[in-house]
């Protein structure tokens, strides 16, 4: 499993927004640049994320983007399934994957599994707030 860039920049464009939010909205542009990415990637990213709730956006003078949800309502594990194709290990546990005619002789798939169970239990732990909060103290121990 790798995590693409677009993940990994909407976890930085939502902990950025925690860690600006107040009553008005932030200008893309200001994530853009405070983040160093191009606020035209972020564009693309930040749709996934207003068509998802999480974000609620509004347009002209005094416009830009602010959370919907509380961070500590948003999962790591929520944003990493909605940036990424899929987190599955192996393609026969992908959402909508044809069945495997192998699946019932199969003997790694148990392992797979339960190495996927543990990616999303592990990712699902984690919130937005738990990120914004832990500066260099994140606790890496499962």
């Amino acid at each position: 499993m790798l995590i693409s860039t677009k993940g990994r920049y909407a976890l930085r464009i939502l902990i950025d927004m925690a860690e600006h939010q107040s009553d008005s909205y932030i200008p893309l542009k200001d994530v853009a640049a405070r983040q160093e990415i191009s606020e035209k990637y972020l564009e693309t990213i930040v749709k996934l994320l207003v068509k998802d709730g999480i974000l609620v956006g509004l347009r002209g003078k005094g416009g830009g983007y602010r959370l919907k949800k509380a961070p500590g309502q948003i999962t790591v594990g929520h944003i990493l399934c909605l940036t990424e194709d899929s987190l599955a290990p192996v393609s026969c546990l992908q959402a909508n994957a044809a069945a495997c005619e192998r699946a019932a002789a199969c003997r790694t798939l148990p392992m797979w599994k339960g190495l996927y169970d543990l990616i999303n239990e592990y990712l699902n732990k984690y919130t937005l707030e738990d990120l914004v909060q832990s500066g260099d103290n994140f606790d890496y121990v499962i």
